[in-house]
């Protein structure tokens, strides 16, 4: 067999596992957090997203350091590097002590995902041109896949408690940790042993630091007047939709006393609901409206949305309103296709890089917008108890972004 399979086959697992444990994190660390907390969900809630835009700002900063190392030293080092912290960040998760724990386990695991970008260019290095963009479909479905199995992965490993060699014990919400950290360690020696470097000698660049600056792939978006305008859409966008990944766990729990069976299942349902309208949707709606009007239906019905999380007063009524405000997802690619449109073939690279700081900058600001907002409404402090004013910043965010889109359609041509 040819080295060309087993590499594709890494990189489409080692994308899934990082997704996967992004997903398996979701229902359990807000548990878990408050528990450190004396189990206050409004203090927990500062924590929690604290936690995560920490996981954040290590992967938009050291995102570019690692593709310029890996232009320097190939792809394998790097991947195999993240691969083995990974393993060490679970470790970490499982058997934290402390809180404080928790936060260098999320430095590691934000440096291990800014190797994403690495597992795209090993991709790019392994195919022939003809084959390069079905290849990269790869990375879409690993994506989707690793958040659908994350939390059912949650859901059924999260009640089982586990006795270890040694006399450890390793409390129930902890064992999907466990379990992840060792597929993790299994990819990663499947990685030392059997997939070969990429990146031929001859291809290799010197280590840059000027190609390494996060903030030098933001300021080429300033270059086209119609790339900031919908930029600054997909940062709005971008912020709402991570305010309500990071506050689902906790508002569920706090209104509906939901576990993590329960909140592990809703957010399957969620990833593939995701699924459906980017796969099959997307093919029926975009080349009836055009990128313009989807772009405008979806920032409108996912306001829609997340007023209608906000306002639920039973748990089965999320479901309901996750059958609407799922067609709000068809605001991202909607946006990238215009975005793909405004710039010149031989800059789309650069342009998807600022893309990618963009997104990084969501997960900076929104989950402790959301958690802040959410815990400040559930306490005492609250001129009135709102548990769901998280999901309703999500929908001004959203009708912003609406505004500022025609505001932009406005300066285009047709």
């Amino acid at each position: 067999m040819s080295a060309r399979k087993p590499a594709l086959g890494f990189i489409v697992v080692t994308l899934f596992l990082d997704v996967l444990g992004l997903g398996l994190i979701i229902p359990i660390l807000p548990r878990l957090v408050e528990r450190f907390v004396g189990n206050d969900p409004s203090e927990g809630a500062f924590y929690v997203g604290l936690l995560t835009s920490t996981y954040a700002v290590m992967q938009f900063f050291f995102s570019p350091i690692m593709g310029s190392i890996s232009d320097r030293y190939g792809r394998r080092v790097v991947l195999l590097v993240t691969l083995f912290g990974q393993v060490c960040d679970y470790l970490l998760l499982a058997f934290a002590p402390t809180l404080w724990w928790f936060f260098l386990g999320r430095v590691i695991a934000g440096i291990g995902g800014a190797s994403i970008g690495t597992a795209g260019a090993y991709i790019a290095d392994v195919s022939p041109p003809e084959k390069r963009a079905q290849n990269f479909g790869f990375i879409g479905m690993a994506f989707g896949l690793g958040f659908i199995a994350g939390p059912l992965m949650s859901s059924v490993l999260g009640t089982v408690e586990l006795s270890l060699p040694f006399g450890l014990h390793v409390e129930a919400l902890r064992t999907p940790f466990l379990v992840a950290g060792g597929f993790t360690l299994l990819n990663a020696i499947w990685g030392v042993f059997f997939v070969p470097e990429s990146l031929a000698p001859e291809n290799r660049r010197d280590f840059s630091w000027a190609r390494a600056n996060p903030f030098g792939t933001l300021s080429y978006l300033t270059r086209y007047p119609a790339v900031v305008g919908l930029a600054v859409v997909w940062l709005f966008i971008g912020i709402a939709q991570r305010g309500l990944e990071s506050t689902w766990v906790l508002f569920t729990e706090y209104r509906f006393h939901w576990d993590v069976r329960d909140t592990g299942l809703s957010l399957a349902t969620v990833g593939i609901s995701a699924a459906f309208v980017q796969s099959v949707v997307i093919r029926k709606v975009m080349p009836k409206f055009g990128e313009r009007k989807t772009l405008v239906m979806a920032l409108l019905v996912g306001a829609i949305g997340y007023a209608g999380y906000g306002l639920v007063t039973q748990g089965w009524m999320l479901y309901v309103v996750l059958l609407v405000a799922s067609l709000g997802g068809l605001a991202g690619p909607a946006t990238q296709g215009l975005l793909s449109k405004a710039v010149p073939p031989n800059e789309q690279g650069m342009m998807q890089g600022g893309l990618l700081a963009v997104g990084s900058l969501t997960a900076i600001i929104g989950p402790p917008l959301a958690t802040n907002l959410f815990g400040f409404f559930i306490s005492e402090k609250a001129p009135f108890h709102f548990p769901g004013a998280a999901f309703f910043s999500s929908a001004i965010l959203a009708l912003i972004a609406l505004l500022l889109a025609r505001r932009t359609f406005a300066r285009l041509p047709p």
